[in-house]
């Protein structure tokens, strides 16, 4: 038994990266403990919540407030809750619980993040729901849309997510599908003070070390807070934009692939972290938008798995790389592996100018560790350097590191020191390459006193596999020899600005001044 409510699985190796442990309830009734999830991941003002919850005592202190620089607290009451079992698969099909609480939305309260607090004396436990902007209040400057399909796939509560999981006949694969009717991991709602960020260089010739990871151990938090999650990037750089006077409206990727017109009435939509995974609908509709004109700032990296979700938005599905023999839909264009399959025949950078096929990792384990951390500076004269004073050759970003740890890129050629996209990569705009630096799937070593336990060969063979068909000296360097960039990506009468790194917003919460003017640039300035 590890701290709190964190076990170990069946095949647990006791390694902070190689092991699985996780967060689950108590089946001990006499346990303090309590636990809560709400019965859909956002809402609109008049729609009524519902709080599903168990817990050992008979009552619960219940406090919801709105995230923020200084966080609003709306409601602070007591709720009757009761101990309730858990099922064994419930990071699949769901805890069912009871619902304890429900509450209509005020038409006054403000779109945002909604923080959901649960305590009984000797426990404690955060939930969080979305709250979008009510139909009569105006509209923010910019629409801020949250990753929630790669929240989905992280979250670890209950033991399985689409890395790791509890499912198979020996209880130790990764679960195909994955429920959002459960609680979130500790680490997603809240990061902890002193938490690391993923980002590392560990020294050369000794076996790459994972900070985050060691400190999720230690302290008992999902291994996947630093990936994933609203407290991971969104949040800090939702507080970044407060702290500036950029007003925002939020909605979700789930919103996006359920209403075709999701994103109407912005001029100007926001995604910031972490992206890796999207639907096919997700798609269509980002895509419509662009077309009539909109402009997407992404400030994220790794847009990589096409996923399906059931028609109540509860349940992600996304066989990955099992999706060739065990998908129902393996024969279609919606199967759930890597969107530059052969068989989705809609290639990542046709959306986004960009894709997380092409290098992905940078600034740890033994993947492009050592680089600069940051966007090396090909086009000084484009829009979004304006006031920045950087020049040709320059380094956006290296002191704070943004340039990590999953990034998007695509193949390009040199002509008289300036990158240009390849041709053939699938693109249905004109992208301009403003910045890139190298990426790698592979974690390069000399030998087992520097072997990655971790990331190793496997990524850089498994891309070399679906994207080039099979497994060769030269199939493999082409997957493992890649890049991230920054880029413009005109398709339509619309545009994506493509700053395409998870940790973009590391630079914010550094206050690097390049950074944040770049910022600045892409949400409130004119694109050209």
């Amino acid at each position: 038994m590890l701290k709190d409510f964190f076990v170990a699985a069946p095949l647990d190796d006791g390694d902070p990266v190689t092991g699985h442990y996780y967060e689950v309830a108590s089946p001990d009734p006499s346990r303090p403990q309590v636990w809560g999830y709400t019965g859909a991941l956002s809402y609109a003002p008049g729609e009524t919540l519902t709080l599903h919850a168990m817990s050992s005592a008979r009552s619960a202190r219940l406090q919801i407030s709105r995230d923020g620089l200084s966080p609003v607290q709306l409601i602070d009451t007591t709720i009757e809750t009761s101990f309730a079992e858990t099922p064994f698969h419930c990071s699949v099909t769901g805890c069912d619980w009871p619902v304890a609480y429900r509450l209509t939305l005020p038409d006054d309260w403000q779109s945002g993040v909604y923080i959901i607090t649960l305590t009984v004396p000797g426990h404690q436990s955060e939930h969080m729901f979305v709250l979008k902007r009510g139909a009569d209040q105006p509209r923010a400057r910019v629409l801020m849309m949250l990753a929630t399909g790669t929240w989905c796939a992280y979250n670890d509560w209950g033991g399985s997510n689409h890395y790791q999981g509890l499912t198979g006949p020996a209880q130790g694969d990764f679960a195909p599908n994955v429920s959002l009717l459960r609680p979130w991991a500790k680490g997603f709602v809240h990061w902890p003070d002193d938490a690391p960020r993923i980002p590392h260089a560990s020294p050369l010739l000794s076996k790459p070390r994972y900070p985050h990871m060691d400190y999720a151990r230690a302290k008992g938090i999902s291994k996947k807070y630093a990936s994933s999650g609203w407290a991971a990037f969104e949040r800090p750089f939702a507080l970044w934009c407060e702290t500036q006077g950029i007003s925002l409206d939020f909605t979700t990727q789930h919103d996006l692939h359920r209403n075709p017109a999701e994103l109407h009435g912005y001029d100007r939509v926001l995604i910031a972290g972490h992206d890796e995974y999207w639907t096919w609908e997700m798609r269509d509709h980002l895509d419509a938008w662009v077309d009539r004109g909109g402009e997407l700032a992404r400030f994220g990296g790794n847009f990589f798995w096409q996923t399906r979700l059931s028609d109540d938005l509860l349940t992600q599905t996304c066989y990955k790389t099992t999706a060739e023999t065990a998908d129902p839909m393996a024969a279609t264009n919606r199967l759930t592996s890597y969107w530059d399959h052969p068989q989705a025949a809609r290639p990542a950078v046709a959306s986004l100018g960009l894709t997380g096929a092409m290098g992905v990792y940078a600034g740890w384990s033994r993947c492009a560790a050592h680089g600069s951390g940051g966007f090396t500076v090909y086009r000084p004269h484009h829009w979004s350097l304006r006031d920045t004073g950087l020049g040709y050759g320059d380094v956006l970003g290296a002191a704070s590191k943004i340039f990590a740890y999953e990034v998007d890129g695509i193949d390009y050629t040199m002509t008289h020191g300036l990158p240009f996209p390849a041709e053939n990569t699938g693109l249905q705009g004109d992208l301009t390459i403003v910045g890139l630096s190298p990426a790698t799937t592979l974690s390069h070593s000399t030998g087992p006193h520097d072997a990655d336990r971790f990331i190793g060969t496997l990524d850089a063979e498994e891309v070399a596999q679906v994207i080039y068909g099979e497994i060769t000296p030269e199939t493999l360097d082409r997957a493992s020899h890649g890049n991230g960039c920054m880029a413009e990506y005109r398709r339509g009468r619309g545009a994506v600005f493509n700053a395409a790194s998870c940790e973009w917003v590391a630079g914010l919460i550094a206050r690097e001044r390049p950074v944040e003017q770049v910022t600045r640039n892409v949400l409130l300035g004119p694109w050209q």
